[in-house]
């Protein structure tokens, strides 16, 4: 699914990020990778995850694995 093509409705890449986390992790930990995030999407120009290519987000894969997501 692309970026456009998702609902409206749906829940922000952000809000889907913080409850995962919330599920195993302190709120310091969640506050940690929500911040991280946003400087992930700002450096790759604002693009959304969904739209980056694969060596763009093996480092996100990484650290999702390192946390359970």
């Amino acid at each position: 699914m692309s970026p456009d093509s998702q609902d409206r409705n749906s829940p922000r890449l952000l809000d889907q990020v913080r409850e995962l986390i919330r599920i195993r992790h302190s709120i310091r930990t969640e506050q940690a990778y929500v911040q991280w995030i946003k400087r992930f999407i700002l450096f790759h120009d604002k693009r959304h995850p969904l739209a980056l290519g694969a060596d763009e987000v093996t480092l996100v894969r990484h650290a999702s694995a390192r946390i359970s997501l």
